[in-house]
């Protein structure tokens, strides 16, 4: 039902070229200041899509985002304190 989807960021040199990235997957979030693009895309054709933008003269450097490898899941090993400090 849903389809495997990685994220990108996209590093550009023009902001105004930037919107044209949209036909290759959906823009999350523009960097004003840093001048980068946040995008989703199908995970299947990832590799051509990628080929493709790194062909566009706006498009300095293309790198995949770690969200998906960093734990999301703590636990904590240390012991709840507060009940030391009750009355």
């Amino acid at each position: 039902m849903f389809k495997e989807r990685s994220a990108l960021i996209v590093w550009v040199s023009d902001l105004k070229q930037a919107k044209n990235l949209e036909r290759y997957g959906n823009i999350h979030y523009i960097s004003k200041k840093m001048q980068y693009v946040v995008m989703y895309m199908n995970a299947a054709g990832l590799e051509d899509t990628t080929k493709a933008m790194q062909k566009l003269s706006f498009v300095k450097k293309i790198e995949p985002s770690m969200r998906g490898e960093i734990k999301t899941e703590y636990n904590s090993n240390v012991p709840d304190k507060t009940s030391f400090y009750s009355y």
